[in-house]
């Protein structure tokens, strides 16, 4: 898939508040500071869709891409963001489950990890009630250059063997790097093909 055109819609704070239409719609999760916005820009090939922060957590909102004129990338807030208040937390957790479970036109989430580190509690555990709501998802892989090859294959490894303790098959994975690009073209493929299966 080559990106022509991505433009910036609309940040929403309620599901109701989201733009009508009939498109697909790809969302991206992850946990604080996994690299989701740098992942966006990457795959766009536009360094200031989405904006960066060196401070965690603050996508706040649901926010609209429009790809293509033809589906949307959703960039969502991130989850487990322990220095927030637990009302601002349980704001954010209701804002991103209602969308998850009731907005009809996503196709596909795609749930980004930090490949540094070693699998999380809380990553298994959103994993798994996205499996008990039949979401359809992929992981993403984040930060692929900080590792070296052998230490990546290593990383990889432990968590699809950690997965498969719940999962069978595999969700689908891929391994990316905003710095390098890697992962991109397999990632815009693989929607390029959910894409053409629905039109």
């Amino acid at each position: 898939m080559i990106i022509k055109y991505a433009n910036y819609v609309k940040s929403s704070a309620l599901i109701n508040q989201c733009p009508e239409h009939k498109s697909p719609e790809y969302a991206f999760i992850g946990r604080s500071n996994v690299g989701k916005s740098s992942l966006i820009n990457m795959l766009t090939g536009n360094k200031k869709l989405a904006k960066t922060s060196a401070t965690p957590g603050k996508t706040l909102l649901i926010n609209h891409f429009i790809i293509n004129n033809e589906w949307y990338l959703v960039d969502l807030p991130g989850y487990g963001f322990a220095k927030r208040s637990k009302t601002e937390r349980a704001k954010l957790e209701q804002m991103i489950s209602s969308y998850i479970l009731q907005r009809e036109s996503l196709t596909n989430l795609f749930v980004l990890i930090d490949c540094r580190h070693e699998p999380q509690q809380i990553d298994m555990e959103f994993l798994s009630w996205l499996g008990e709501s039949s979401i359809p998802f992929s992981i993403v892989f984040t930060k692929a250059d900080k590792l070296g090859k052998q230490a990546l294959t290593k990383s990889i490894d432990a968590y699809l063997t950690r997965l498969s303790e719940d999962w069978e098959p595999l969700p689908p994975h891929f391994i990316t790097s905003s710095e390098t690009g890697q992962g991109r073209d397999e990632l815009l493929n693989y929607i390029e093909e959910i894409n053409k299966t629905l039109y």
